[in-house]
């Protein structure tokens, strides 16, 4: 009789009870001898066994999930590390001198108030120099070189080593972070700062392992498609484990193995701790990247413990120090590496075996397996690491390396919390490191309060051998290379017919933008160029009838039947296709467009990105990327589509983008765009195309925003300088009739909003006797751009008027300008416009509504614009003041 008060255990359900057991007895055999193992040597042992069997198993080509964590211990074992290539002894000279000059620059600027960071690379050094010797491609032998996304903070080791290596003088070091000279060197990697040297700018935390998918990804597109060779270029990202948090951090993992990525990898520096601690303190974060990366599909390798802990874990027959490595959380280990001897033994070599294993090392062995002894900080580890991640075929490998942050810097700096915001050592610290480091720096030059830079000399054997390693890799890295190729002019067919217009046919300026960029495609000398990126609404915008004839890009082609493809516009995915459509990821699809924006420097192919995106989640969501997009001088166009915060019927208070403008406006290099009809899209992406792929290339993007509402398209009007006033950001669009007296004033307008202004102007003329000019501005941005340009001029003397200025200069009555968007962006150029300036615009949520109400709500149709104009004309006394209110209660304005 079984007891009632004991619990009985059902069996758990598992997906394997779905399957046919076709020899239970054989099943049940195979259970019982993992029984008895448990029972008889216990359960690690039976756990070893299991992996042993699914090891082999996998080996064998049996296809099984693959296990998501490892044991605490290095990847390669020591046994199996691969011959050393190169000079051990010169290359730990070298990054002796790489160590104390990052410390020297740092210090001798954190003293002027500039700050910096030391403990990031004294953590990775090694992680640095072995790939700089023996791994990092430069760009003088075939193809395209390596592309490195270096960490930020350890930019003063990089810029020590370029030092060492004759392409930085010593006066550029002691500019370290003073650059208003034009002559010194930025905080981090900074192309537009630097752009000799630096590629990628890293330091927006979490962009650059982004951006290194699709960097890797982008080269393959490059190569399918026969623009550029790329198989022997590597993406290496060099990160932070606290940096992992960032969403963007992993946001692509999924995508660089599902198209099997083995041209990337990722080296993540886990010195443990974030900026102001521990990243993981009371577990560990080693192993939980490692569960992360294998569930995503990449190749881990994992280089933990140095050469001191390679005869101990030989000697761990029990597993007993694996089990202790395992459990000891990384706050904790954060500990052992900064305390002594008798505290390791008793905290961590606990028990009777742990106990016996470490009675034969002295107190300094002990100390120094948890001080120094990480694998991160021995090259030959390392070396090994990065041997089996670019050998390894199929799918891209992340090396987790352990390190101590603020590695040889002193048991002030070395593995304590505070150490991010620790910016220079003192004298006495530096003769400490000297000695450390067996550097030849005499006293004498220690003497004085500034600490020196160390140099060997251009022809001592150091210098020597890192030219020669860098000459055997294909040259120096980093450094980036622009050479001039310029594009052909584009055939004039595809802009005339948008400058001709649509005729009686209605057609939003979304689909006349997607009408030109497919014509274009078009273009035998320049259609391939053409990078087509949609986050996976093309058919919103109209873009389905590229599938057929441009493809979408698949590495594994189109392995399936499409269930449109008895459709003309059917779904195609083709190895060679053009079209990237990422799915649901702004994200992703900026670091697709930055990849080929800047192809013209990392490939010397320039590319012609086109993104077009739902324009709420663009500069809102994706504003960093952005900006590290202006810093990386990124070329293309990046398309807004259903703009504006009233064009989006039903969509409500999230989706109206009423602030993209203004957003673009705070980046430099973003050149923005509002155009109303499709005549102006042609002249400005024709003005593009000249701008950032003529004869004199600018480091510029552009923005446009095009809209879903169908209108009319005219064709373009025969007025004098009118593709000036496109591009420049205005013009007269429609002049008020000819009149004798009455009240006038200008209305101005861009995009969609120019036919509330239309609407306003025919019934100011019609109901009130007043006339009023219709501009439209194309870019309240770029005038105000040029303003500013005109007053930096008056300030050197020179007699310069703003381009707004002049083209509103003598017109009569006020001005009016009215958008889609908040009003902060016309009024962007209310301080150059002579005449009494008032604005109009979509302030606050967006609502849901029809597009009537929702104009009406926010007071911008045309009713509105007429009601307020005589408001403004009755203000300057041009009409009476009656006349207001009794437009207001004629329009139903004033319910």
């Amino acid at each position: 009789m079984s007891d009632p008060s004991r619990p009985t255990t059902a069996p758990v359900p598992s997906e394997l009870d779905q399957l046919p057991d076709r020899d239970r007895e054989e099943t049940a055999e195979w259970q019982a001898s993992l029984d008895a193992v448990v029972r008889n040597a216990g359960p690690e042992r039976a756990a070893y066994l299991i992996r042993r069997v699914h090891e082999f198993a996998a080996r064998s080509g049996t296809a099984l999930p693959g296990l998501l964590s490892s044991d605490y211990i290095n990847t390669v074992p020591a046994d199996a590390q691969p011959r050393f290539g190169g000079d051990l002894d010169m290359e730990s000279r070298i990054t002796a001198v790489n160590r104390w000059n990052a410390a020297a620059m740092v210090t001798r600027g954190a003293r002027l108030g500039l700050g910096g960071h030391i403990s990031t690379y004294a953590s990775a050094a090694w992680l640095y120099e072995i790939g700089f010797n023996h791994f990092f491609r430069g760009k003088d032998g075939d193809g395209s070189g390596d592309q490195l996304f270096l960490q930020g903070h350890a930019s003063p080791g990089i810029y020590a080593r370029v030092f060492l290596e004759g392409r930085l003088s010593e006066q550029q070091l002691d500019a370290f972070r003073r650059e208003a000279s034009g002559h010194g060197l930025p905080s981090y990697p900074h192309p537009r700062r630097l752009p000799w040297l630096w590629e990628f700018p890293t330091v927006s935390m979490g962009l650059g392992p982004l951006g290194a998918v699709y960097q890797a990804r982008f080269n393959r597109y490059l190569h399918a498609r026969g623009i550029r060779g790329t198989s022997a270029s590597r993406v290496w990202a060099f990160l932070g484990d606290g940096e992992m948090d960032e969403p963007e951090s992993t946001a692509a993992l999924t995508l660089a193995s599902r198209e099997g990525l083995d041209n990337l990898t990722f080296v993540v520096n886990c010195n443990l701790q974030r900026l102001d601690g521990p990243v993981r303190s009371n577990s560990k974060i080693v192993q939980e990247l490692e569960a992360r990366f294998r569930g995503a599909g990449w190749n881990v390798v994992k280089t933990l413990w140095g050469e001191a802990w390679d005869p101990l874990l030989a000697q761990d027959t029990t597993g007993e120090l694996v089990r202790r490595l395992g459990e000891v959380p990384d706050a904790q280990l954060q500990t052992l590496a900064a305390r002594d001897a008798a505290y390791i033994r008793k905290s961590f070599f606990t028990g009777d075996v742990l106990s016996v294993l470490s009675a034969s090392l002295s107190d300094a062995q002990v100390v120094e397996l948890f001080e120094n002894s990480r694998g991160g900080h021995e090259p030959l580890k390392v070396y090994a690491a990065y041997r089996a991640a670019v050998e390894h075929r199929g799918a891209p490998t992340v090396v987790l390396a352990q390190t101590v942050k603020g590695h040889t810097l002193g048991s002030a700096f070395e593995s304590r919390n505070a150490n991010h915001q620790m910016k220079k050592l003192t004298m006495p610290q530096f003769r400490e490191l000297r000695d450390l480091l067996e550097l030849p720096i005499p006293d004498s030059a220690l003497a004085g309060d500034q600490v020196p830079f160390w140099h060997p000399g251009e022809d001592s054997p150091e210098v020597q051998y890192l030219r020669e390693r860098r000459a055997a890799l294909g040259g120096p890295a980093p450094a980036r290379r622009v050479i001039a190729k310029p594009l052909p002019e584009p055939p004039a067919k595809p802009f005339e017919a948008l400058l001709a217009g649509f005729g009686h046919q209605e057609v939003a300026t979304t689909m006349a933008l997607v009408r030109l960029v497919k014509d274009l495609m078009r273009d035998p000398l320049n259609g391939a160029r053409w990078v087509p990126i949609i986050p996976d609404e093309a058919r919103t915008f109209g873009m389905e009838s590229m599938f057929p004839t441009a493809g979408i890009y698949s590495p594994q082609g189109q392995t399936y039947d499409p269930v449109d493809a008895d459709q003309l516009l059917h779904y195609k995915e083709s190895t060679t296709g053009q079209l990237l459509i990422e799915g649901i990821t702004e994200a992703g699809s900026v670091a697709e467009f930055t990849a080929a924006a800047t192809s013209y420097a990392t490939h010397g192919e320039p590319m012609i990105p086109f993104y077009i995106f739902y324009a709420m989640f663009g500069f809102q969501r994706t504003g960093d990327q952005f900006w590290a997009l202006g810093d990386q001088m990124g070329r293309g166009f990046v398309v807004g589509g259903t703009a504006g915060r009233t064009t989006m019927t039903g969509e409500g208070l999230q989706h109206g983008d009423g602030h993209s403008h203004l957003l673009a406006a705070t980046n430099p290099a973003a050149v923005a765009y509002d155009p109303a009809f499709a005549y102006e899209i042609a002249v400005i992406v024709r003005d593009g195309l000249r701008r950032m792929y003529g004869e004199r290339p600018e480091d510029v993007f552009y923005y446009l925003t095009v809209y879903n509402e169908p209108k009319l398209q005219p064709a373009m009007p025969a007025v004098p300088g009118i593709e000036e006033g496109i591009v420049r950001g205005i013009y007269r669009f429609r002049p008020a009739e000819p009149a004798v007296g009455g009240p006038r004033l200008q209305l101005l307008s861009s995009g969609t909003a120019i036919h509330w202004a239309l609407r306003a102007q025919e019934l100011l003329a019609s109901d009130w006797d007043v006339h009023a000019d219709v501009w439209s501005v194309t870019s309240w941005t770029e005038l105000r751009r040029d303003a500013l340009r005109a007053d930096d001029a008056r300030m050197r003397g020179e007699d310069r008027t703003p381009f707004v200025t002049r083209a509103l200069a003598g017109a009569p009555g006020p001005v009016l300008a009215v958008s889609d968007w908040m009003r902060q962006v016309p009024d962007q150029i209310s301080q150059w416009v002579e005449q009494d300036y008032y604005s109009l615009g979509t302030d606050g949520f967006g609502l849901s509504d029809t597009r009537e109400d929702v104009r009406r709500y926010f007071g911008v149709d045309a009713e509105s614009i007429v009601v307020t104009a005589l408001d403004r004309l009755a203000r300057a006394g041009q009409v009476a003041p009656a006349t207001v209110a009794q437009a207001r209660a004629r329009y139903g304005l004033d319910r």
